[in-house]
């Protein structure tokens, strides 16, 4: 990616000039916009009146820095009380994995970053469990095995969690994604993470949860079944949704083949999620996303 393209993201009370502002200010400054989307939630019981603008641009030379850039919109952040951001687009976000014992998203990403589908720089894979160290490492990637027993107690996590944080910040990581990560978050974590983390998890019609959902979902006779990724809160598996996605099924499948589905679109479905905030696609808007594809 070329060192002088940049995203700008942007969120602030829908009024009248903001794409004006925004697009002359660029063109004032010379830059090329290669991509323009924006959206207004002003209509609906639930609309927020926020209005969301992403811009991939071009820019000469003498402005390729995003301390410069963002020192070009002070004036129109302060008038419209924006929340701006400029992402540089040659800057590749950094992502901690963290899995369990469930390996099928992990294996996809790893595949998808070592094939290049996505460009993003993995420091680090953390793991309750030793499983998949050798994966991890054949990819020359990092793995830490940070375990946790069986009803551990508060203080077990707490620790656990400590060093959890501790190579986050060591390690500059700029997204934790739960790659099928079957431990809890503390809210504490959670919100220090906040828009910072994503998880995967399935998604039934009707819903399932606990033990063994997909031997629930055969026996009530489920036609679809899919997947959702979503930004982690403290509300366990109810954060501001990324993106989702559903395979049909049919009486002939038995709970093991509607498992095998189902991780097949948990897979695609995170991997969207994860591509899409590493591009600077997604801007939360309270409970829910907008989602520029």
């Amino acid at each position: 990616m070329s060192p002088q393209e940049f995203v700008l993201t942007l969120s602030c009370r829908d009024t009248v000039g903001i794409v004006h502002t925004v697009s002359g200010l660029l063109y004032q400054a010379g830059c090329n916009i290669l991509d323009s989307q924006q959206f207004g939630d002003v209509q609906g019981d639930d609309a927020t009146g926020l209005f969301f603008m992403r811009v991939h641009f071009a820019a000469p030379p003498h402005l390729a820095d995003a301390s410069v850039l963002d020192t070009l919109f002070a004036h129109a952040r302060q008038q419209f009380g924006m929340t701006l951001r400029f992402h540089a687009r040659a800057q590749r976000m950094r992502v901690t994995l963290m899995v369990s014992r469930q390996g099928h998203c992990l294996n996809d990403l790893l595949f998808r970053h070592a094939s290049g589908q996505l460009a993003i720089d993995i420091p680090a894979v953390v793991s309750n469990h030793a499983d998949f160290e050798p994966l991890v490492r054949s990819h020359g990637i990092p793995f830490h095995h940070l375990s946790l027993a069986p009803g551990a107690s508060a203080d077990d996590k707490r620790l656990q969690e400590q060093q959890i944080e501790a190579l986050i910040e060591r390690e500059r990581v700029d997204l934790v994604v739960l790659a099928r990560y079957m431990q809890i978050l503390s809210p504490a974590l959670c919100q220090r993470l906040s828009g910072r983390a994503i998880n995967i998890h399935h998604s039934f019609l009707p819903s399932f949860k606990g033990a063994r959902p997909y031997a629930q979902a055969h026996a009530r006779g489920v036609k679809l079944i899919g997947a959702t990724a979503h930004y982690v809160t403290a509300d366990l598996d109810e954060g501001p949704i990324i993106e989702q996605d559903v395979a049909r099924v049919d009486h002939a499948q038995s709970a093991d083949d509607l498992s095998a589905v189902g991780r097949d679109v948990e897979c695609v479905v995170l991997a969207r999620a994860l591509r899409w905030h590493a591009e600077h696609r997604v801007l939360i808007n309270g409970h829910k996303t907008v989602v520029f594809r």
